[in-house]
């Protein structure tokens, strides 16, 4: 087999795919090896080649997020924003795989990973050839991903049918993975993402806002879940109409009441547990927005504050997460001056919330918040400094 370099020769690379073969396509990551990715007999090549053990499953490229649909099953609403945003771009999405997607690609489990690459070479090809590429970095397995064309030359000359010379890459790492087949949402992979991330959580009232605004004054970037939530109730319809759905006395003439809302779900477990369910995709996809234009920023090191940020899973994606206490008496006093409300709708609020023993048990270091604030400075500088 005689392996041809291409520049701008998209014809005939889908003539490549379309018929089995194999092509080495550009992204803005690394050269992926690319087949007819719904072709069972073309994918296989890919494992022969590379020597890719078929446990492994692959991920697909497409062309947009229009094509999602035609390949996944049971999307939420929450993904199809994020991806309009991210894609083109270095972000593989993971969603359950319909049937028409080959057990091969799959690797016998029941989910995908789609990704749009950032390289109108490969976007030509996948719209030119109608089909999603299974595109893995191509290289052979345990050997470096390739960044420019001549190093999947040395890799695969006379092995694979063609590579597409679309200079060297962008980014040079790999794409960052997340899987949305749960409300949960999972970073499976930090790829391009390099980001240096701190959780921070506790109970209402604790103090977590203090802990915060210290890191901001270190040089992290700052992520407030409660603001970003916030915003979400503003501007994002969907996440509204499904709240109306859940919650509709919490609507008076079409438009939510807050505090209304509150009144409900922090007097019935069952409610907020709902609650949390409904939001925690919004908010976790706005979080990763953020981790990536804090990466594109120059940011290091990020903080992350979260009411639920163990249970949403946000905690997961952290390297380091710090749990701030503080007694009820303080907490009280807190929410009532910060919120504008009476003590009884306080202490509902208190009540609420999660014991102490929940976060020394999930996180990696507690924060006690019963003193002066610059107590509680030292606390998180000895942290930072020597974790």
């Amino acid at each position: 087999m005689k392996t041809i370099l291409y520049q701008n020769e998209i014809g005939e690379s889908s003539n490549i795919i379309q018929s089995g073969g194999l092509v080495a396509v550009p992204t803005e990551t690394v050269y992926g090896l690319a087949a007819n990715g719904l072709n069972s007999s073309a994918v296989e090549k890919i494992y022969q080649v590379k020597g890719r053990p078929e446990v492994k499953p692959l991920s697909l490229m497409v062309g947009s997020v229009k094509d999602i649909e035609k390949y996944c099953l049971d999307v939420p609403t929450y993904a199809y924003s994020f991806l309009e945003q991210h894609w083109p771009g270095p972000v593989t999405a993971v969603f359950k795989a319909k049937n028409c997607i080959p057990n091969i690609v799959l690797a016998g489990g029941t989910t995908v990973g789609l990704r749009c690459p950032d390289s109108q070479l490969t976007l030509s090809l996948i719209h030119h050839a109608q089909v999603p590429l299974a595109a893995p970095s191509a290289n052979p397995s345990g050997q470096p991903s390739p960044k420019d064309a001549s190093s999947v030359r040395d890799y695969f000359d006379g092995k694979i049918d063609a590579i597409i010379d679309g200079g060297p890459c962008k980014l040079g790492c790999e794409s960052a993975i997340f899987d949305f087949t749960s409300q949960r949402i999972k970073i499976l992979r930090k790829g391009f993402l390099k980001l240096n991330l701190v959780g921070i959580t506790g109970q209402s009232g604790a103090g977590k806002t203090t802990v915060l605004d210290y890191l901001g004054s270190k040089g992290f970037g700052i992520i407030d879940c409660d603001s970003l939530y916030h915003q979400l109730l503003k501007e994002d319809k969907s996440l509204l109409s499904d709240l109306r759905n859940a919650f509709p006395d919490a609507f008076i003439d079409n438009q939510l009441d807050r505090k209304k809302l509150g009144s409900i779900v922090f007097q019935d477990a069952n409610c907020l547990a709902k609650l949390n369910d409904i939001t925690v995709g919004y908010i976790t996809c706005a979080v990763i927005d953020q981790l990536i234009k804090f990466q594109k920023q120059g940011y290091t090191d990020v903080g992350i504050d979260a009411v639920e940020l163990i249970s949403s899973g946000i905690a997961d994606m952290c390297d380091t997460v710090f749990g701030v206490i503080s007694s009820r008496e303080n907490r009280i006093e807190r929410i009532m001056k910060r919120d504008a409300i009476p003590m009884e709708y306080a202490m509902i609020r208190v009540n609420a919330q999660k014991p102490e023993e929940y976060y020394k048990d999930n996180c990696n270091s507690i924060i006690e918040n019963n003193g002066t604030m610059q107590d509680v400075i030292n606390q998180v500088e000895r942290l930072i400094n020597h974790g």
